[in-house]
């Protein structure tokens, strides 16, 4: 199994309380730390507004960061989960990624949906259209990045977007282009797209669902002439890991305490509330719960530590003890 690591940009309100002049200052050392230890990959996400309400707190823009990351990282490899196709015109987003790629010498990964926050949508003047919508110009879309990265050049003529000899030069220095992560479970649409497009996928960390999704993805490869096995699948964990379960619960308790007073206290438990049944507990439980889902055929675990701008004692445990014995 191999590890990712979300760096909190504010969008789960992960940097409340820190003066927003420190907060690059804050992601930035994560990520080179996160570069000089045991994490084959760093990940932001492409937010807007907070959750899991909207508020004046900090969310930072993902692909701003892409490039910097690039610039401060040498080894570890650069995702975002996961941009929204509809946020930016498609070959405009194949440019921005090329370039960061070369910043970053060759490490960007593409995670990449349809996009689901309504109120961030509205807000920033995008619409909200359907589901069959977003995931249309999430089909195009695709297509149009692949062949702006392969060729340096792409003409497109889709029901949702039109390209007529739009210039990505230089291309990417991947030299199959940046790999596709396609995130989303949706049956019927999304994990098509993915079978024919990905490199990645990425969906529920829940076992049973986990299980039903990779069948219906083997499906659509079937389907499509594509290898199932070839495409790594991965899933989000939210982890709070501790030596004891007494320290698992003061952990939670101190993430409870810190929305206190950004969220309404029902919403502070809640965020809490779901994070045990993901990657959360003592080393020994964890490791429990993600062999598990590795024996399902999860090769990917991105996780991500609510505490990580305060306190990064939890992703030092998870290093020593979890990764070890995973990977």
């Amino acid at each position: 199994m191999r590890f990712g690591l979300f760096i909190p940009q504010g969008w789960r309100m992960d940097l409340v309380g820190i003066e927003p002049e420190r907060h690059w200052a804050v992601m930035r050392d994560l990520a080179t730390y996160a570069d000089g230890s045991a994490w084959e990959s760093l990940w932001v996400y492409d937010h807007f507004h907070t959750v899991p309400l909207p508020s004046d707190e900090a969310t930072h823009e993902a692909w701003s960061l892409m490039a910097a990351y690039g610039a401060v990282t040498s080894r570890i490899k650069l995702g975002q989960m996961c941009t929204a196709m509809s946020y930016r015109n498609p070959v405009y987003l194949a440019k921005i990624a090329a370039t960061t790629d070369i910043i970053s010498g060759g490490r960007v990964q593409m995670g990449i949906g349809g996009g689901w926050y309504e109120h961030e949508w509205r807000a920033y003047g995008y619409g909200f259209p359907s589901a069959g919508v977003r995931l249309a110009r999430l089909d195009e879309g695709v297509q149009i990045m692949r062949a702006a990265w392969r060729d340096g050049k792409v003409s497109f003529d889709g029901k949702h977007y039109q390209v007529d000899g739009a210039i990505v030069s230089p291309k990417p220095l991947q030299d199959n282009g940046i790999p596709l992560w396609i995130a989303g479970g949706g049956e019927k649409v999304t994990l098509r797209i993915a079978a024919q497009y990905a490199q990645y996928t990425n969906f529920t960390p829940e076992p049973e669902a986990f299980a039903h999704k990779s069948e219906v993805l083997a499906e659509h490869c079937r389907n499509v002439g594509t290898d199932f096995g070839s495409i790594v699948r991965s899933a989000n964990f939210t982890a709070i890991v501790g030596t004891s379960e007494a320290e698992v619960k003061d952990r939670q308790q101190r993430v409870r305490d810190r929305m206190t007073g950004y969220v309404p206290e029902a919403v502070a438990e809640s965020m809490v509330a779901g994070i045990p049944d993901s990657a959360t507990g003592t080393p020994e439980q964890v490791i429990e719960r993600l062999t598990k889902i590795r024996e399902l055929g999860c090769e990917y675990a991105i996780c991500y530590f609510p505490e990580a701008a305060y306190d990064r004692s939890g992703i030092e445990l998870f290093e020593r003890e979890v990764i070890p014995a995973l990977s």
